[in-house]
Formats: C-alpha cells, structure tokens, sequence
C-alpha cells in the first residue's frame, strides 16, 4: 500500500533533479552563447536559401522528427512561411537499404551526400557524443560544406572536432539530458522562426 509515497517520492526526486540541471545550464555563460550562435547561424542560412538537416538515435531520433516538424508546421507563429527541414533517417526504404547494404553507421551520411548543399545545416544529436552514425554525419557534413552543430551531454567529447558548436548538457544522464535538449531545440526553433520567417528588411 505504500507504492504511491514512493512513486511520488521518485517524482519529486526527478523533478528535483531536472530543475537543477537547468540551473546548471542557466547559469553556463559558454554554452547559452554558444546556444544562441547556433540559433543565429541556422537561421541565416535559411533566409539564404539553405535546409536544416537533424540526425539522431533512438530518443534523440524522436526529438529530430519532433523538431523538424515544429520547423516546417507553426511553432509559434501559425503565419509564417514553413522552414525547410528534414530528420534524417526516417525514409525507411533509404535508411533500411543502406544499413543493409552498406553497414547502419551510413544510414545518415549517405543522405547527406544525396541531399546537402553548401551552406546548410546540421544539427547532430548524440546524448553519448559516441554514435558512428552521427560521427559520420558530422563529416561529410564538413566535406560538403555545412554548419555543424552536436548536440550531446557531458562526456559527448569524441565528437567535438567535428563539429562548429557544441552544445553539451552538463550531464551524465540520458534522460536528463534528453530533456534540456528538447529545450535548448525549443529555443532553437523559436529563435529560427523570428528571424528566418521575417519579411526581408530594406528598401520597397
């Protein structure tokens, strides 16, 4: 009879336990710099005429389709024009034939290569820093000449030289980590969508 104290113990627990991961975040001069740098960088080359790319695994992969789709539907402003965006990997007959034929570490690198341009962006989501797959991705991200930014947590330093910014969520928990993610995405989406959505400024 005593489950529900301790659930609501646990809940209380993890609610403690996001909260103060976010103020470790808040309070992180670096990486909200670094957070905004991306935001400013993706949206300029979408005004540009760019695409953002979002790769991940697992829950990551969930948060890629969840964020490309706030990106092409209204986020905030149901006005504005949609935004090019694409999660990798959820063309099941490309992602499946490629892991097949080739081995699943190409599964995103390989759309890149069909996809890319010079000029667009990709944000590379890996929770560990230690995904094959997103370890690819981010370099034929750099050959093909786009923006790259990982997005991990605390010990997702393998892949920081292959990538422009890194926005690393001071954690060693995957959920906890998954969850700042999803906020740092939020800002990021909110922040593409007041500046790539604007009309362009100058003289009419």
């Amino acid at each position: 009879m005593n489950q529900p104290a301790d659930l609501s113990d646990l809940l209380s627990r993890r609610l403690t336990d996001a909260a103060a991961l976010l103020e470790r975040v808040r309070a992180d001069a670096d990486l909200l710099a670094l957070t905004v740098r991306a935001a400013e960088q993706t949206a300029t080359a979408i005004q540009a005429g760019g695409t953002l790319f979002i790769c991940g695994n697992g829950g990551s992969a969930g948060e890629a389709t969840h964020l490309s789709g706030e990106l092409i539907g209204p986020f905030l402003d149901k006005r504005r024009r949609p935004l090019p965006a694409i999660a990798l990997g959820f063309d099941t007959s490309a992602a499946t034939a490629v892991a097949n034929d080739f081995s699943f570490a190409e599964v995103f690198a390989r759309q890149l290569e069909a996809l890319a341009r010079p000029g667009d962006v990709l944000w590379a989501l890996s929770t560990s820093g230690r995904s094959p797959n997103v370890a690819m991705a981010l370099e034929v991200a750099k050959e093909r000449g786009l923006t790259r930014v990982l997005i991990t947590g605390e010990k997702g330093r393998e892949l920081i030289d292959r990538a422009e910014i890194v926005l690393a969520v001071p954690s060693t928990e995957t959920p906890r980590i998954q969850e700042v993610h999803l906020m740092l995405g939020h800002f990021l989406c909110e922040a593409v969508e007041a500046i790539a959505a604007a009309p362009p400024t100058g003289p009419s």
